[in-house]
């Protein structure tokens, strides 16, 4: 597995691997993909992000690792261990060693000055806590924790009231699965009085800047960086694969709203393509950086940054 770690201007990026495996069938993740697309691009999708002998997409669970302005700054928190999933059994009861990868890149969690979550999903909140003389408590005891507004009020039970009662096994499974992520991962961190909710978009410091950028969840977010000449997104779920900045009409089976997630995707293809931003999602392997160009109306994949660049 290669290791990433790269500077943009004053910012030093580097990212801490929680798991990385053949994890859900493309067919099923990205369904609007013929099978033919995977075969005719897998000189490049394998072995980092498709295994053709199964059919499933290649996943990295990780944590974007940030130093700017003097302090540390986690970029999502992955699935972290001891989870009951009952409705992701692939994330269910992880016992990862993440804590001695962030010791490994120089990080303890008291370091930690700031937890950015791109959104609210199981994969990106999980180290958010962890569990201590059977409660769950925050992770990072000194740090502040950034979540998007919408996805908070999406997840709380106590602002369900009202709402209308879930229609289909699949929303009862959704909501049910929120409520429980929402007590291990979210609620102990609110408890503690050390999390902050932002909307349209928050300034974190004269390098990085989240913005609303809704679809996949009401609250979905990226994280944009730029720092002397140089220019980077992390877009979370934005992008699944890196297929899908080929088509990026195409959406993963999880985006809440799907006409708003492939026009955000979209948008934010435009930008970063014309800004020259470097695109770092949450779900890449290999070196996990990307630089893509416009190609007619979609877009071109033109080269891959980081493992030590």
């Amino acid at each position: 597995m290669e290791q990433t770690h790269i500077t943009l201007g004053e910012v030093e990026v580097g990212r801490v691997m929680e798991h990385q495996a053949p994890l859900v069938p493309a067919a099923t993740m990205l369904p609007d993909f013929p099978p033919e697309v995977w075969r005719d691009n897998q000189a490049w999708l394998a072995p980092d992000f498709w295994e053709p002998a199964s059919g499933a997409l290649v996943l990295a669970v990780q944590t974007w690792v940030l130093r700017s302005e003097g302090r540390t700054i986690l970029v999502d928190t992955g699935v972290g261990n001891g989870r009951h999933r009952p409705h992701a059994p692939h994330f269910a009861n992880w016992d990862t060693d993440f804590l001695d990868g962030l010791a490994a890149v120089g990080v303890r969690p008291a370091d930690v000055d700031l937890v950015v979550n791109t959104h609210l999903h199981a994969d990106h909140v999980g180290w958010n806590t962890e569990l201590r003389d059977g409660s769950w408590v925050p992770t990072f005891p000194n740090a502040r924790y950034l979540l998007p507004a919408a996805d908070f009020d999406a997840a709380d039970p106590a602002q369900q009231h009202g709402r209308p009662e879930p229609r289909t096994e699949a929303e009862f499974r959704r909501r049910e699965s929120q409520a429980q992520l929402f007590a291990d991962s979210i609620a102990p961190v609110h408890q503690a009085g050390q999390l902050d909710l932002w909307q349209d978009s928050h300034r974190i410091d004269g390098n990085l800047t989240l913005e609303a950028a809704p679809g996949h969840t009401p609250g979905s977010s990226v994280l944009r960086l730029a720092s002397g000449g140089d220019r980077a997104v992390f877009v979370g779920d934005i992008l699944h694969s890196p297929i899908q900045i080929l088509d990026p009409a195409c959406n993963s089976c999880f985006c809440a709203d799907q006409a708003q997630a492939a026009a955000t995707r979209r948008r934010v293809l435009e930008r970063a393509s014309d800004e020259r931003e470097l695109i770092i999602p949450a779900h890449f392997g290999g070196s996990g950086i990307t630089e893509v160009r416009r190609a007619g109306d979609t877009f071109a994949i033109t080269g891959w940054a980081g493992a030590g660049a």
